[in-house]
């Protein structure tokens, strides 16, 4: 038996999207710039899965900007709005826990002339709103804050922050890809003038994403070409992936209140179990204002590398981290953040749950993680200098 428990990493597509998604590469192959009857069927298509995409955000159809995926989405959003809006300041905030594509964005545009101020954020990775409002300045353009944690599932005061930022004056961008699917997402309600969105993340192919910009909003595009989006995105649409994503808004905006219900039932269990069973277990992230599908611990005097290699002999897939930045081997930046040190950030390991999982995938998980931990322990000499003698 194989447990897959890594849904925030990557996530099958729903087989319902890509039987909608198969028609779009042979026999509606169109494109959408084309004048002629394939060009306008395209075209058509385009512009119903535009509309369907809004609806998800409670936003209006002109709104949406389809981009490759969530990282050009948030390099559209930052550096678009920084280049075009320079003149009104200089300034950018951004959480010490957002995406690393979020981080590597702010890096390139502090080497380009702009400052860049990391909020820092309390032990469970949440930001606090005095501090937000205390570092912005005349010269702050841009607040860029995530939903919720991709890692550690902790979900922000969105609205609040978008409260604040109307009321200065400051543009707020906020990358919702770990969210999305997991919570009702209402760009008015939120205050939100920038909003990113994956296709994967609720199910739909790898490659195609949204950037939600309000009206009067201005930005530069980042890819120069045809004009295509409104002359923000150039490239051909890919038709088959936006319908794919517009297939899976569909279903979720249908399914998503008793998936999330499900899925907290399986985290809440999963918890509770692991918490009880192994001894010297933490839960990373907020205890409550967490994302339905996720379970972050920190098992003390384990390499996570170790644990994650144990349990993929075992059948079970987890993480350590975050997908994007696991190339490396320096620990989770929003472990550090939330005071960890290196060596118990190591010892984290990130379980997320998803549509296609079961009752007997977490049983599965709670059955066979307890022996591997007190296996690895008994190996290892941090513990043992620990025990009692």
């Amino acid at each position: 038996m194989h447990s897959y428990v890594d849904y925030q990493s990557a996530k099958p597509v729903d087989p319902r999207v890509r039987e909608v998604m198969l028609p779009y590469f042979h026999e509606r192959f169109g494109n959408p710039s084309s004048l002629h009857g394939e060009g306008d069927e395209a075209a058509k298509v385009l512009e119903e899965c535009r509309r369907t995409i809004a609806s998800f955000i409670n936003a209006e159809p002109d709104e949406i900007i389809f981009t490759s995926g969530a990282t050009e989405s948030n390099n559209l959003a930052l550096i678009g709005y920084a280049s075009r809006n320079r003149e009104k300041g200089d300034h950018i905030i951004i959480s010490e826990v957002e995406h690393i594509s979020i981080h590597n964005i702010a890096k390139y545009l502090e080497k380009n002339g702009f400052k860049v101020s990391r909020l820092p954020v309390d032990q469970y990775g949440k930001i606090n709103m005095k501090k937000l409002e205390s570092r912005i300045t005349p010269q702050t353009i841009l607040i860029s804050i995530g939903y919720a944690s991709n890692e550690i599932g902790t979900i922000q005061p969105i609205s609040e922050i978008g409260q604040l930022a109307r009321e200065k004056g400051v543009t707020f961008h906020s990358d919702a890809v770990a969210a999305e699917g997991l919570i009702p997402l209402d760009v008015k309600r939120d205050h939100i003038d920038l909003l990113t969105l994956s296709s994967n993340d609720i199910y739909g192919p790898k490659g195609v994403g949204v950037l939600y910009m309000r009206k009067g909003m201005r930005l530069n595009p980042v890819i120069i070409g045809g004009g295509q989006e409104r002359g923000l995105r150039s490239g051909t649409e890919n038709i088959a992936g936006i319908v794919g994503m517009s297939k899976a808004v569909e279903i979720m905006q249908r399914e998503m209140k008793e998936e999330v219900k499900r899925l907290a039932q399986y985290r809440d269990r999963f918890i509770k179990n692991i918490l009880e069973r192994i001894p010297k277990s933490h839960l990373n992230g907020h205890p409550t204002e967490r994302l339905a599908n996720n379970a972050h611990f920190r098992f003390e005097a384990i390499e996570g590398e170790s644990l994650l290699l144990s349990l993929r002999d075992a059948g079970v897939s987890a993480a350590t981290g975050s997908a994007c930045s696991s190339k490396t081997l320096e620990p989770s930046h929003t472990l550090i953040s939330t005071g960890l040190l290196h060596e118990e950030a190591h010892g984290s390991l990130e379980f997320t749950f998803g549509r296609f999982n079961k009752e007997e995938d977490v049983d599965r998980v709670i059955e066979v993680l307890p022996a591997i931990v007190d296996r690895l322990r008994k190996l290892s000499p941090l513990y043992k200098e620990e025990m009692p003698t």
